[in-house]
């Protein structure tokens, strides 16, 4: 039967939006009527249809094709062409058409019966109470005798939960441009109750009351649109030469083309001319291969425009331009990306209410008597029902660190909000990506929901399209390269393309066949059109335009048209004043208040973090106080005091740093509210303002109580809360600062790059290190625009204003045996002649020109400021605009790409998809035919296996709060050369957990179980001599594909293999991926590199150049790709298997098409229990009959065996309560047989000749020499390739130095200058954190690549990794550190300097490079992501700047900290040598306003009095005017130190104490790493004895099986 041809008059098949009966018609042969009915009620709650679903003219029957004619209207009677396109699901016929009333079914099975002419068509308003009437089907002769089973579904009244779950699985039907309707099955009771129910959201009485549903604009349509663009779609890959090479390389080409080589990048056409319509209550499909324009045309169709250069073409909204819809009307257009955009703290149910509490209607939309909550509660409950999120409510969203709900239940979040939008256009970008099938297909049932319910037009792009997603759409459009190959009913689609000429292979899905003709390796042509087909994008797109469908597409777009006119005119005449403009349904204040709700949410829900922060606050607040603790009231505190008053400015404004972010980790949240019309980014940017009051409160209060008190600053209320208000507000200003600059500036890296500058200049202006006096005049402005100066000024009032300083020494002058009293002086600023005390106002108006009177003043200037900052950032995120639109580019290391894309790049023409460029150019690519059986010239190369992989009893066990939980319980298989094995399992079976086990990669919780290679436990070798290829695809970015090839090869190969072996063979692996094209190509990241079905390739590539002796483990190597990518991957695979390799590969729900690639299945279920293990057999036969036979229902010939075995075990089916097919198959023949065989092969491969490559002994292949400069060479290169982080290196070194300079420029010799010569060191060490916040992302990037793939490979050891890290950065850091030096010493600091102060400064500055880079990252290595690395940098580098010495001088330490932490300090060290050498034998010469002042005693001048003093505590002194004695303080730069406990005679020895700190840190970041990477668990697991013992017991029982 399944090899006769179809008689004329045979019937359509039905579709289910399950199971597609347009498959089953495609193969094996015509099920019979009670066939149909059987598998319909086996569907559960997916309902089935009673609508024709068309294969426009042509089915198959065992491949065989019966063409019908391409047009529109068939030739002859239905009954000649019974999917005669008349009969549609997608487009009903209008009024005018003709169709047949009589059922039109050979053998009974219910089709879709149109109405005539002359019938009325049923509208939705016939119930007086404003619910939707039941959609009807048209009258049909005896439905009942049609439907005999169907009936017993019964009309009786049903539940709510009934309800929605039918309403949530039905495929559900779409609306014609005059409003007849399709039934779905079901009785048209039940279908009324749903109606009923949803109409309390979107029913016709909600419609009639509600001036917005009245003024929606439904309906998009688009003519010629086109789309440029800049760039090439490839490039070359910058490197570190290019800023010095760049010129001469213009020049060069400017000599040899002319004025040509400098004109602007080229435009390319992203979307050439489309023209189309979706009306409401329609689904597009767009499809296409990755790069060919889907998603710029979804962005253009979204009103996405921002970044494209021109957009030509109409589109409207329900007749509504672009402009006035960007204007007014924003809300009513939804683009959706492929990421589900949510605040990961935020519950689904807080998430869903900010959205619908922002979008609820006014009153005059809303029901009457309906409040705001009333709404809200209704539309809560109805949408979280619906889309079967109820149970989730109070859960987190969660993302990769905060543990929420699983990802189909967060997408199903997104398409809720969507739906809260109310949007009359949605665009669906990829939104699938990563989500199993029976996941994806719940997602599009769910927007088809939506789309009927709103009555919306919704366009969704998907790379892998199964038929059952494929049949809810109405229209499909395909693309290629910008171009249009077709646009319009899905039914019709097939037909079109196959009667151009291609052939569609049995079991192919719809989706996957119109992907492939766009793909000139996998389409299949018909031999009567091999020279008849298109072939360009070009080509594709001229046969569309003569073709049948584009005259019926641009007739629907003109009939559309002219209805939109009326609907048109019809919102006119409700417009009203309140909806004139529908951009927010909030006024702006509610707005605010509704962000900040959500905003204290957010913080609230994220209480760890929060605790964590105010948590260590209150340490660093307690390391201070001990710093500055009890500080005296008399000169010897003076100091101290301004220090505590700037550290606590300091501390807070750095706090702020964080800000940056957070503010651009929430920036894509931000757009897509924007763009959703939740709320204007000025009223988040208020939110944010006001849940910074109480948060900065408690953490200003928490610092400053602490620190205050212990300090000892002036105890009085008001100095206490005037300090505390001044903190307050000042650290106010500094978040709003930082989160301006986060708002104003396009990426993270260019703002670091700002605040490293702006810190500097914040911290050096304050006026505490330079007196404001002391500032060149080129740089003194920024005191004014500094609002932390203002707050140090009003502080410094606050504390001294009032304050009497005793005078004590070494301010005291003279002292000692020989000194008289009333004949002293003070040398503190501010003193007068003869007396001992200061007053603290006289202090801070000499020293700083501070007065007390400006405290308000400056506390008003804070407040301004803060306001100012606040409307930055309100405007910087209004200007926000998403990523500029463009294609993805591919990068070439010069020199490496094909000729061809040289020659387009060299022409400035765009570059055609690299693979085809390559193949262009005599470097064709060899693709072998899908069956494989040619593939054996192409695999030759490649190394066999001939070891057997057996397992048995395998147990997995991870400890849970209260005890253990299983994984996975008893399994066993095998794994054997030449077979392509499946492991296969519903989301949560345990798929990915058995593969890490059996790869030997599980490091938590306890694995059980026997793991045997040819009957022999396994080998050392075993991690190294078996391939993994991870589901993400982790591989270094700046490395090309030769080179990652190469790397592998030659660390994984065995040593005794030569070098220029391991390199040809790399070469067969890059043709046998077919790769040879883009060898060149740098791996790159997603949108700049390889695409993600060339980054699979490479995955996959890397682990065979390391020619895996034993076998090769797969994770989902088809995940997130196009069906063509998809295909592409398990034919390759297919070949490395029938070249000999073993594979056992995970693999989501695959097409049928896939399935039969696979020689043998590994099933799980929930719970990790093994229920089919063996061959599937031709057609998966085995398998089936093994389900039938156990009592699965009967497998449909057409039904994907793959989905149905899944459906037979219940796999992700909550209400599942068939019987456990664990336990069916643990007491099946099946299972005892598969046992005996295992057996078996054990028994066999033992007693075989030992293989001596599996007996490899050896944990890494290669020598730890080769390892470390093999990856020391990688590091190189690929700082090499990152010009940008090796500029930001240079650029802030040299920023940083001259801002120095020019800061201490031609330092003098006052005691004053002094200072300055200490401050400018100092900041020249507070560069440092800047600088480990940028290498720091570096360090973990290699270690993040080290730990997902190369150390689980053992490809190299740990070791080799930290020395990779490592080393790179010293050359650099060097280089950059001597333009530092050359910035900063010579016009600062270096002026009159010896060559020996001068040399050793710069060795000194080398040492510096070293140690800040082993300090960062020594950081690093102790911590888990870069979020916390960056957070623990300020608080060490606080702990050891506090300490060094100048912030409080070694005097005034306290002794606990004196007598240790100080000597623990690298800064002292580096400190002592500078400052050493920078003050040495430098004479002092006070000004005038330094001296202190006073009378020498009757009988004395003033060196005679003074001589015994200054023997002992040093300085000078001048007899001034009328006699009174001037005396300087310090003689030389020496004495000065002195004061420091600084001597210049220490240096050699500081220079060796810091080069013993570089090691030191060094050897940490080795130790941490080694901790980190699993020296914790070994020094665990060997003290820990039940652990040992435990492993000894393993090992004994597998020598005994040995």
């Amino acid at each position: 039967m399944a090899s006769e041809r179809p008689q004329a008059g045979a019937s359509a098949w039905p579709s289910t939006s399950a199971n597609s009966f347009r498959q089953q018609y495609m193969t094996h042969s015509i099920a019979t009527d009670s066939d149909i009915l059987e598998s319909t009620g086996a569907m559960g709650r997916r309902e089935f249809l009673g609508t024709s679903s068309q294969m426009a003219g042509t089915s198959y029957l065992s491949g065989e094709q019966t063409p019908v004619p391409s047009g529109t209207a068939s030739s002859g009677s239905s009954t000649d062409h019974p999917f005669d396109e008349n009969v549609s699901v997608s487009r009903p016929v209008s009024p005018n058409d003709s169709a047949p009333s009589e059922n039109n079914s050979a053998n009974g099975i219910p089709t879709t019966t149109m109405q005539s002419a002359a019938e009325p068509v049923e509208t939705e308003d016939a119930y007086e109470d404003g619910t939707f009437q039941p959609i009807k089907t048209a009258a049909t002769k005896d439905t009942t005798k049609k439907r005999p089973n169907l009936q017993k579904k019964g009309s009786g009244k049903m539940t709510e939960e009934d309800l929605f779950r039918v309403l949530s699985r039905k495929k559900t039907n779409t609306s014609d441009a005059h409003g007849s309707q399709l039934t779905p099955v079901g009785t048209q009771e039940e279908q009324a109750e749903i109606e009923r129910l949803m109409s309390r959201m979107f029913g016709q009485n909600r419609r009639e009351n509600s001036e917005e549903e009245k003024t929606r604009h439904v309906g998009l349509i688009f003519k010629n649109l086109t789309v440029k663009g800049m760039g090439l779609g490839a490039a070359l890959q910058p490197t570190l030469s290019d800023p010095f090479l760049g010129l001469p390389r213009l020049l060069s080409k400017i000599f040899s083309k002319g004025k040509s080589a400098t004109g602007k990048p080229p435009v390319r056409t992203i979307i050439n001319d489309f023209t189309g319509c979706v009306r409401p209550g329609e689904m597009l499909l767009v499809l296409g291969r990755p790069g060919s324009g889907c998603s710029t045309f979804l962005k253009v169709l979204a009103n996405q425009r921002f970044g494209y250069e021109s957009i030509q073409g109409d589109v409207t909204y329900g007749g509504t331009d672009t402009k006035e819809m960007a204007k007014n009307y924003r809300g009513e257009i939804v683009y959706n990306p492929e990421d589900d955009l949510h605040y990961a703290t935020l519950s689904v149910k807080n998430t869903l209410s900010f959205a619908l509490k922002t979008r609820t209607p006014g009153k005059a939309s809303r029901n009457e008597g309906e409040s705001r909550s009333d709404y809200i509660q209704e539309f809560l409950r109805v949408v979280t029902k619906l889309f079967w999120i109820e149970h989730t409510l109070s859960t987190k969203v969660g993302d990769e660190f905060i543990r929420g709900v699983s990802g189909g239940e967060k997408k199903r979040v997104s398409i809720a909000e969507a739906m809260i939008t109310r949007a009359s256009t949605q665009c669906w970008d990829n939104s699938t990506r990563g989500l199993d099938a029976s996941t994806a297909l719940e997602y599009v049932e769910s927007l088809r929901t939506l789309t009927n319910m709103a009555h919306i037009s919704t366009l969704v792009a998907l790379y892998q399209a199964g038929e059952s997603l494929y049949d809810l759409f109405d229209k499909v459009i395909l693309i290629d390269e910008g171009r249009c190959l077709y646009y319009g009913s899905t039914e019709n689609a097939a037909a079109y393309f196959e009667n151009l000429g291609f052939e569609r292979p049995a079991r192919w899905t719809t989706a996957d066949f119109l992907t492939s003709v766009t793909d000139p390796h996998e389409r299949q042509v018909k031999k009567e059109y091999q020279h008849r087909i298109p072939r360009s994008a070009a080509q594709f797109e001229d046969a569309y335009r003569n073709s049948d469908a584009y005259r019926t597409t641009i007739e629907d777009t003109k009939g559309f048209e002219q209805e939109l006119e009326a609907q048109r005119q019809e919102r006119l005449a409700n417009r009203s004043k309140a909806t004139k403009q529908k951009n927010y349904n909030l006024p702006f204040y509610k707005q605010a208040i509704e962000c900040t709700h959500r905003q204290f949410l957010i913080m609230y829900g994220d209480k760890s973090t929060l605790g964590g922060k105010w948590g260590g606050i209150l340490f660093q607040s307690l390391i201070v106080g001990s710093l500055f603790y009890n500080m005296p009231q008399t000169s010897a505190g003076v100091f101290p005091r301004g220090g505590v008053i700037f550290f606590l400015l300091l501390f807070n404004a750095l706090l702020a740093l964080a800000e940056l972010t957070s503010a651009f980790s929430s920036r894509p949240i931000l757009l897509k509210h924007k763009s959703f019309s939740f709320y204007r980014p000025a009223a988040y940017a208020i939110a944010q303002t006001v849940v910074d009051l109480p948060l900065c409160l408690v953490q200003v209060f928490l610092f400053d109580i602490v620190i205050y008190f212990m300090s000892g600053l002036g105890r009085t209320a008001s100095q206490f809360f005037i300090s505390l208000l001044i903190l307050f507000m000042q650290t106010l200003s500094m978040y709003s600062f930082f989160r301006a600059i986060g708002a104003l500036v396009g990426s993270l890296d260019i703002a670091t790059r700002i605040t490293g500058v702006a810190v500097q200049a914040l911290i050096v202006y304050t006026g505490y290190l330079i007196p404001p006096a002391k500032m060149h005049p080129w740089f003194k402005w920024l005191i004014w625009i500094n609002p932390v100066q203002y707050g140090f000024e009003a502080l410094m009032a606050n504390e001294f204003a009032g304050l009497n300083i005793i005078c004590v020494p070494p301010n005291l002058v003279p002292y000692g045996p020989g000194a008289v009293s009333g004949y002293q002086s003070c040398t503190l600023q501010g003193s007068q002649q003869g007396r001992t005390s200061v007053q603290g106002a006289d202090y801070i108006r000499e020293a700083f020109t501070y007065e007390r009177a400006h405290l308000w003043r400056n506390f008003g200037i804070i407040t301004a400021f803060w306001i100012f900052f606040v409307v930055l950032t309100m405007v910087g995120m209004e200007l926000q605009k998403p990523n500029a639109g463009g294609g993805a580019v591919t990068i070439f290391k010069r020199g490496q790409a094909p000729s061809s894309v040289e020659r387009a790049m060299d022409s400035g023409k765009a570059v055609e998809d690299e693979e085809k460029a390559g193949s262009s150019d005599g470097e064709k690519l060899q693709l072998a035919d899908s069956s494989g059986s040619e593939s054996g010239t192409l695999v030759k190369g490649v190394a066999k296996n001939e070891s057997v992989f057996t397992y048995q009893n395998v147990n997995y066990d991870i400890p849970v709060d209260k005890g253990s939980r299983r994984l996975l319980r008893d399994v066993q298989g095998f794994v054997r050369p030449g077979k392509l094995t499946a492991l296969m399992g519903a989301s949560g079976a345990g798929k990915t957990t058995l593969l890490n086990t059996l790869a030997q990669r599980i490091n938590f919780g306890v694995v059980t179980g026997d793991f045997l290679v040819d009957g022999r436990p396994l080998p050392k070798s075993f991690q190294r001599a078996t391939g993994f290829a991870e589901q993400m695809d982790v591989h270094e970015p700046t490395a090309t594909v030769r080179e990652a090839l190469r790397f592998s090869a030659l660390l994984r190969q065995p040593k005794e293999v030569p070098v220029e072996e391991k390199y040809e063979y790399c070469e067969t692996i890059i043709d046998l991926l077919e790769m040879r094209s883009i060898a060149g190509a740098t791996i790159g990241k997603i949108g700049s590199g390889l695409n993600q079905e060339q980054r699979k390739r490479v995955t996959i590539g890397v682990e065979l150049a390391s020619k895996p002796e034993l076998l090769l483990f797969l994770d989902e190597p088809t995940s997130g790709l196009d069906s063509g990518a998809a295909f592409n991957i398990v034919r390759f695979l297919r070949k490395l298997a029938d070249s000999g390799q073993a594979l056992l590969v995970t693999i989501h729900q695959p097409s049928s098409v896939l399935f039969e690639y696979f020689d043998e299945l590994l099933l799980l279920k929930s719970g990790g229990r093994v229920v089919y293990h063996g061959s599937l057999g031709k057609d998966s036969r085995q398998l089936i009959d093994y389900f039938e036979r156990n009592g699965a229902k009967k497998c449909d010939p057409s039904a994907n065996p793959a989905e149905y075995m899944l459906e037979a075990i219940g796999a992700g089916d909550p209400n599942y309560k068939g019987q456990d097919w664990g336990d069916v198959w643990a007491a099946s023949p099946e299972h005892q047989e598969r046992s005996r065989e295992i057996q078996q092969m054990i028994t066999d491969r033992r007693d075989a000749p030992k293989n001596s490559q599996t007996d490899d002994s050896r944990v890494f292949a290669m020598p730890l020499t080769t390892q470390v400069s093999a990856v020391v060479k990688r590091s190189f290169v690929s700082y090499w390739r990152t010009p940008d982080y090796m500029v930001g290196k240079f650029v802030l070194h040299i920023f940083t130095g001259l801002f120095n300079s020019f800061t201490f420029y031609h330092v003098g010799d006052s005691q004053i200058d002094l200072q300055s010569r200490l401050f400018s060191i100092f900041m020249t060490l507070t560069i440092s954190p800047p600088l480990i916040q940028q290498l720091q992302p570096k360090f973990l990037s290699f270690r993040n690549i080290y730990r997902s793939r190369e150390a689980n490979s053992k490809i190299y050891s740990w070791v080799a990794l930290v020395a990779g890290a490592v080393l790179p950065e010293l050359p650099y850091s060097i280089v950059a550190g001597t333009l530092y030096f050359i910035c900063w010493w010579f016009p600062a600091l270096g002026r009159g300097a010896t060559p020996l102060a001068t040399g050793y400064s710069w060795m000194m500055m080398m040492l510096f490079e070293m140690f800040y880079v082993g300090f960062g990252q020594m950081i690093a290595a102790f911590a888990p992501n870069e979020l916390l690395a960056s957070i623990l940098v300020p608080l060490f580098f606080l702990f050891v700047v506090s300490f060094c010495g100048v912030v409080v001088p070694f005097v005034g330490l306290p002794h606990f900290w004196q007598s240790w932490m100080y000597y623990l300090t690298p800064f002292r060290y580096i400190l002592e040598g500078w400052l050493g050498v920078a003050v040495h034998n430098r004479p002092v010469r006070c000004a005038s306003n330094e001296f202190a002042r006073f009378s020498a005693p009757p009988g004395q001048t003033c060196e005679s009095y003074t001589r015994g003093f200054i023997k002992q505590a040093g300085g000078y002194v001048n007899a001034g005017l009328d006699g009174v004695c001037e005396f300087c303080q310090y003689q030389n730069g020496d004495e000065f130190a002195k004061g420091f406990n600084i001597y210049y005679s220490k240096k050699w020895m500081d220079y060796g104490i810091i080069f013993a700190f570089c090691i030191f840190n060094f050897v940490v970041v080795f130790v941490a790493s080694w901790l980190f990477l699993g020296g914790t668990k070994s020094i665990a697991k060997r003290f820990h004895g039940k652990a040992k013992r435990q492993e000894q017991e393993m090992q004994k029982a597998n020598n005994g099986k040995a």
